[in-house]
């Protein structure tokens, strides 16, 4: 199966940070790290050194999208933050950006791990169902 992560995170969030929450998540999950194959946020946050790192650990693409972008998704979101909202102009960035991210590159998608908090930073994951999600 295919993983899309969708990533929010406050300002100078650390790529460990970053990792440990993906590798956490993945864990209590049961799925595979090899299967994500690309990493997804708004475009507010495309200056993050965290962001850039840990898709260059994982060598897989880091997509960014705008919150005009990222609306359409607002209805299949399992949580809205007004907070979120104030400051992006989108109610849930990860969840957002994972599904945005798996409609990109592969087709219609369903969030498979909802929102996770940790910290500075949030995760979510998408998979596309043309590849078993």
């Amino acid at each position: 199966m295919q993983l899309f992560v969708g990533l929010g995170c406050r300002r100078g969030c650390s790529v460990e940070a970053l990792s440990n929450l993906l590798e956490h998540t993945l864990k209590a999950h049961d799925l595979p790290l090899a299967d994500v194959v690309g990493l997804a946020s708004i475009d507010l946050k495309h200056n993050e050194p965290g962001l850039q790192q840990l898709a260059r650990r994982l060598k897989v693409p880091l997509l960014f999208f705008s919150a005009t972008e990222l609306a359409p998704f607002e209805p299949r979101l399992s949580h809205r933050s007004a907070v979120t909202y104030q400051h992006s102009g989108c109610y849930g960035v990860a969840e957002s950006a994972a599904l945005a991210l798996a409609e990109r590159l592969a087709g219609p998608a369903q969030l498979r791990v909802t929102r996770t908090l940790h910290n500075d930073a949030s995760l979510a994951l998408a998979s596309a169902s043309r590849f078993g999600g």
